[in-house]
């Protein structure tokens, strides 16, 4: 699926040859808004039939999917994550080898947020009032121009992963569908496009829906603030321009929007997680569902690529659960935390080798940490022992009631699959943002009564205890146990100065195929010709 063949052919809307064109999707009204959930579900779906199929033509339809590979591609590369299976585009981002040459996670992020652009982009094009008016659908112009606004944010949302972690991908705007190849971004232009759509969005006055104008999980107002507000906080990796005042302003414009810290940490990973945080500490987030919304990526993957056996019985008899003697569904056995990860940002008392238990003593412990370690001799994970070192098992198959996801049997895959949602913006990353950037502008810390309080409020709810001053070091080292394999360490590294020594590990490459496609107007990115 090369990009070409996205800006080129596509003249159907949705893409499945079996339903309508784009031309007559629309007749009726109620294809609008199924359109806009289409362009939501791109984060996670990774075909238009099941989960076990996929677009991209990969052997293992999980590991198409974007956020799954968006997660490896900021967190494998760091201190955060090992994985244990012998994939040779894991082991590639996992000791910073990695080429131009074919990258299962590189094809899959790049390839998927430009499908995910096209995809606005068509959709834009099939909204306009005089579109709208030629199908007779005058009444619901207002309504349509709310879609369209949020079509917009998840234009900019794809964008600005390209942003993050590509740096100059191609410009694809309407204009190129069924019409000129595009021409390439440097990324300072990215950032200053972005900036502007995003700015626009977040106004009080655009027509992007306000906090609890639609239903959870549609992005609003503050989804773009949100994302404007980490953008800034990075503005001087993608610009070399700092930008800390203003990724204050836009953190704070979202703080003080009604939100909230959900009061028990562990719900924020819960399979009905969708329904008890999204009230409070949710701010943008994308819904999965084991019946209707499935996939082998996202919360799947991180339920259960950690666990074997001895931990999923460890961990289900710490927590008393009885009916079953497991909190993950299936047991993948991959997915490590280095122990220097663990010593450097985590505080854990209580740690035990004898091989019960966890491994360490939650009630000593940081209580944002949900780990495992029970073996004996086994303090750090070895590439030839799977069961071996630290691992995460905050996203268990559990609910808020205490009962744990199972139906009863395994008459089908199905039942394997997470329900939890993946929060891409949550209160807290706004609250790291406001500290760390008054911080910056303060000579590397803070003593701010706001900028202190936000990070007291999250170490309360920790369990721990807040210096009157706070460095930038320690605000991301205690931001570092609250986003756990949450797919943000590789930025707050990258801005600490401890990611790689060669810059132009910054970012990956760009797809050879689309350079290939498109060689009069794309080029490679520095280190990787």
């Amino acid at each position: 699926m090369s990009l070409v063949s996205c800006l080129k052919d596509l003249d159907a809307f949705p893409l499945n040859p079996y339903d309508s064109t784009s031309e007559t999707a629309y007749n009726d009204q109620s294809s609008y808004l199924k359109g806009l959930a289409y362009l939501n579900a791109n984060y996670s779906f990774v075909s238009q039939n099941s989960a076990g199929d996929n677009d991209l033509h990969f052997s293992d339809s999980g590991q198409s999917e974007l956020l799954r590979q968006w997660f490896n591609m900021n967190d494998l590369c760091t201190g955060s994550l090992d994985i244990g299976w012998p994939d040779s585009y894991i082991i590639s981002i996992n000791d910073h080898s990695w080429t131009n040459a074919d990258n299962t996670a590189v094809t899959a992020v790049y390839t998927r947020c430009m499908n995910g652009i096209v995809l606005c982009n068509e959709y834009l094009l099939q909204t306009t009032d005089e579109k709208v008016s030629l199908r007779g659908h005058d009444a619901f112009k207002s309504e349509i121009h709310q879609y369209r606004a949020e079509a917009r944010f998840h234009r900019c949302m794809y964008y600005y992963i390209l942003l993050d972690l590509f740096g100059r991908p191609p410009k694809a705007m309407e204009a190129n569908i069924g019409g000129e190849l595009p021409t390439q971004f440097t990324r300072t232009e990215l950032f200053e496009w972005l900036e502007t759509e995003l700015k626009e969005l977040s106004e009080d006055s655009s027509d992007m829906p306000a906090k609890g104008k639609v239903a959870y999980p549609r992005p609003t107002k503050d989804a773009a603030r949100a994302l404007l507000a980490r953008m800034y906080l990075n503005a001087e990796v993608y610009t070399g321009t700092a930008r800390w005042e203003d990724a204050k302003t836009y953190a704070k414009k979202v703080i003080d929007n009604g939100y909230s810290l959900h009061p028990k940490y562990q719900e924020l990973f819960m399979q009905d997680n969708g329904k008890t945080c999204s009230g409070d500490e949710f701010i943008f987030a994308v819904e999965y569902d084991a019946a209707k919304a499935q996939s082998w990526g996202g919360t799947t993957t991180l339920s259960c690529a950690a666990f074997d056996d001895p931990m999923n019985e460890a961990v289900a008899a710490y927590l008393g659960i009885t009916e079953v003697n497991y909190v993950s569904a299936d047991k993948w056995n991959g997915y490590h935390i280095p122990i220097s990860y663990v010593e450097e940002n985590f505080e854990l008392g209580g740690v035990n080798w004898d091989g019960t238990g966890l491994g360490y003593d939650p009630a000593k412990s940081d209580k944002r940490l949900f780990l495992y370690n029970a073996g004996a001799a086994a303090k750090d994970y070895a590439s030839n022992l799977s069961s071996t070192g630290w691992r995460c098992w905050k996203w268990a198959y559990l609910y808020s009631d205490g009962t744990i996801f199972h139906r009863g049997g395994e008459e089908t895959e199905d039942w394997k699959l997470s329900s939890a949602d993946l929060a891409i913006f949550r209160l807290p990353e706004m609250y790291y943002i406001y500290a760390e950037s008054d911080a910056r502008l303060h000579g590397g810390s803070t003593s701010d009564a706001t900028a202190v309080g936000y990070i007291k409020a999250l170490r309360d709810r920790a369990g721990l205890s807040t210096p009157a001053s706070l460095s930038v070091a320690f605000i991301l080292k205690d931001k570092a146990a609250e986003y756990l394999w949450e797919g943000q360490r590789r930025q707050d590294e990258i801005r600490l100065g401890i990611f790689d020594s060669d810059p132009h590990r910054y970012v990956y490459p760009i797809l050879e195929t689309d350079i290939a496609a498109n060689p009069d107007n794309i080029t490679q990115n520095e280190g990787y010709k």
